[in-house]
């Protein structure tokens, strides 16, 4: 409470661990601030993405929060486009828009990629990046990326090729391919700017270059906003900072929370050496560093591990209490090691009432065949399961391919007839009791391909009425009568259409999607994004077109990378379902739980980053100095800080036990003994020596 209770008018820089009660600490503060008589609309709550002010959301939506105005929750990018879209008048012009008497076009991801990519692919025709093996989509994500990093480290885009390239240390051949993107990110920006189209990073540019210094936009936000807090500063970016630092000395008090050994979000620019900063413009500075959440064996776990994956070597004994925190469990197939984390899931939750919401399971990556194979087992246990991919497309969700399956039978006009693998797959996946043999059936009978529709049930022979079943035909003719009825209007906007068919018919009972809570999820995420590009396409005009509908649909099927929407943030903690998760994706949550799952500790993916070879999250960024080469060194000691942080990370997030399987053979059959396994190893053995008994 001491936080909480300083006077109204106090800047405090307040950091420690993971888990030892700072976000508690500014939830407090809040409320009491209101409780002394500050208006709440005077209160401006920035985090670095929208999922980590929950706990703040959860006191506001609480009916005993105070009457009246409500905080402002925003994160700088969020508080930038509600900026721009006041002042837009006042910046239009200066900052170079050539119709900027017409409004703004905020993009999505989604949104910018499609433009990005009809600039894009006749440059591919040409033999850009034909030295990359790559998925478009990801090309595409990489040039607007450096954008991104251009943005929110603060440099020009213009010298986005001549830092990567200064860095190179590679072939000088390969060098070309930084120009390639520069060139596309050039061109996209000059396309936004020809359009009044704005994508993050030309949304921050903006109001960092044009809007922040103007002294009206500045006098509103100094008036309107009286008080700060900022939680997790370690995951936002070194422009980010810079604001927050010249807006400080305006606030009336402001607390600035700081996790150690945070910035898991270093992909995306975050930097804690920038937060730090922050701490010498505070009048106080506190520190928590006492945890609230893991035991002092988890405490142990954590020491032990940092100083075997730093020096790896263990100097101290290892005291036999740390096998309270954890245990290995070797497996020599995959198989085998999901049907052991199954059971002893099932055992926690049934014989030691463990709530499911409380159990984690975790891999360096959640493959599609890796999320059927678990999925599965848990489905045939009887047990509840979340998975949480962030950045997963929106075609390789199963339920939305059935759901567009369905769009294109109730529009043959569009003329986009499915194939019959496609149709049978949708009925397959969403009528109940509908087995893969009648999911065939009905295709081959009831599916007409040459006009892309379907038959009606009740004409056809008896026979096959009774090998298909009268239950799954009525169901059938129920979506079909569905379908038929509400596509006379060919115009209607899809994002409409969607939600109407899946509220009203897919999610009743009788068709699978009913109680489906991850499927629900990505269904509303299809709804929220074919919303956005509909409002960004139609730029004003009426927005009932088919051919706007039909792009959509075609934009989804090229594998178009998803943007992050805050059901998919939802869902992953939805009650009574254990939430199955990259490891990185879970820390971003900042959701502390009982029991982890460390699936294949073995996986070289715990340490390495992704190829990205179009950009350098390191290299692009404020602590890297230009014109030095990146090294393997430098690679090394990145890939050895970043699993210390990670392995930091998922210790502090849990509270009891954490059980670290081991496969003789990974998910591709190749065998792997990567850093984390032999740092595990490291400390088994000192603990051998230690006590006499053998562990490993």
């Amino acid at each position: 409470m001491q936080i909480a209770n300083m006077p109204v008018q106090s800047r405090v820089f307040l950091h420690g661990p993971a888990g030892s009660g700072k976000t508690t600490a500014a939830v407090c503060r809040m409320q009491r601030l209101i409780q002394t008589g500050v208006p709440s609309e005077s209160i401006l709550i920035l985090v670095p993405q929208r999922s980590l002010a929950e706990p703040f959301k959860d006191v506001i939506r609480n009916p005993q929060f105070s009457a009246g105005g409500e905080p402002a929750i925003l994160t700088i990018g969020g508080l930038a486009q509600r900026m721009l879209s006041l002042f837009w008048p006042l910046v239009a012009r200066e900052a170079g828009f050539a119709s900027p008497e017409k409004p703004p076009r905020f993009l999505t991801l989604e949104t910018a990629q499609y433009y990005l990519a009809n600039l894009v692919e006749p440059l591919l025709q040409l033999g850009y990046f034909e030295s990359v093996t790559v998925d478009p989509n990801r090309l595409y994500s990489q040039i607007l990326d450096n954008l991104n990093k251009s943005a929110v480290v603060g440099f020009a885009p213009d010298e986005i090729s001549t830092r990567l390239i200064q860095a190179w240390a590679g072939k000088p051949s390969q060098a070309i391919i930084y120009d390639q993107a520069q060139e596309c990110a050039l061109r996209f920006r000059q396309l936004c700017l020809q359009q009044n189209l704005l994508d993050f990073s030309l949304q921050l540019s903006v109001f960092v270059d044009h809007l922040w210094p103007s002294l009206l936009c500045r006098q509103y936000l100094t008036s309107t906003y009286r008080h700060l807090i900022y939680d997790n500063a370690e995951e936002d970016y070194p422009v980010a900072h810079d604001i927050i630092a010249s807006w400080l000395p305006d606030f009336e008090s402001a607390l600035i929370l700081k996790d150690e050994q945070g910035g898991f979000r270093s992909f995306m620019g975050a930097d804690p050496v920038s937060a730090s900063r922050l701490g010498a413009l505070c009048d106080k500075t506190f520190e928590f560093s006492d945890t609230l959440v893991k035991s002092p064996e988890l405490e142990q776990l954590e020491t032990a591990l940092t100083s075997s994956l730093t020096y790896h070597k263990l100097e101290t004994p290892v005291s036999p209490e740390i096998l309270n925190a954890f245990s290995i469990h070797p497996f020599r197939f995959y198989p085998q090691g999901l049907d052991w984390i199954t059971a002893q899931v099932k055992d926690l939750i049934q014989n030691q009432d463990v709530p499911p919401e409380e159990i984690v399971v975790l891999t360096p990556f959640l493959s599609d065949s890796l999320r059927y194979s678990i999925n599965t087992r848990f489905e045939d246990a009887g047990l509840n399961l979340s998975t949480f991919r962030p950045s997963r497309g929106l075609r390789d969700e199963p339920a939305i391919k059935a759901v567009l399956t369905l769009v294109k039978l109730a529009f043959p006009t569009w003329e986009m007839k499915p194939v019959k693998d496609e149709v049978r797959n949708a009925i397959l996946l969403l009528i109940e009791d509908c087995d893969y043999i009648r999911a065939d059936l009905i295709t081959q009978v009831l599916f007409a391909t040459s006009t892309g529709s379907l038959r009606s049930f009740d004409p056809i022979k008896k026979e096959m009425q009774q090998r298909i079943t009268y239950l799954v035909g009525e169901r059938f003719e129920k979506l079909r009568l569905w379908l038929e009825e509400n596509s006379k209007d060919d115009t209607l906007e899809l994002d409409i259409f969607i939600s109407r068919l899946f509220g009203e018919l897919l999610s009743q009972p009788g068709y699978k999607f009913h109680q489906a809570y991850d499927t629900a999820a990505a269904i509303s995420r299809l709804v929220e994004s074919a919303r956005k590009f509909r409002q960004v396409m139609s730029d004003g005009a009426a927005a009932k077109s088919p051919d706007l509908n039909k792009e959509y649909i075609r934009l989804v099927e090229t594998g178009i990378l998803s943007a992050q929407y805050m059901s998919d943030w939802a869902a992953k903690t939805r009650s009574g379902s254990v939430l199955v998760s990259p490891a990185f994706s879970y820390l971003m949550n900042n959701r502390p739980v009982r029991f982890q799952f460390w699936l294949d500790i073995g996986s070289q993916g715990w340490w390495t980053r992704l190829d990205q070879p179009l950009t350098h999250p390191y290299v692009l960024n404020r602590n890297w100095q230009p014109g030095k080469l990146w090294s393997d060194m430098h690679e090394n000691a990145a890939n050895q800080q970043s699993l210390i942080r990670i392995m930091d990370g998922l210790i502090r997030r849990c509270s009891e036990h954490i059980f670290m399987c081991t496969l003789g053979v990974n998910e591709q059959g190749n065998e792997e003994r990567g850093a984390l396994i032999m740092a595990v190893q490291t400390i088994l053995r000192k603990l051998q020596s230690t006590t006499g008994v053998s562990h490993v």
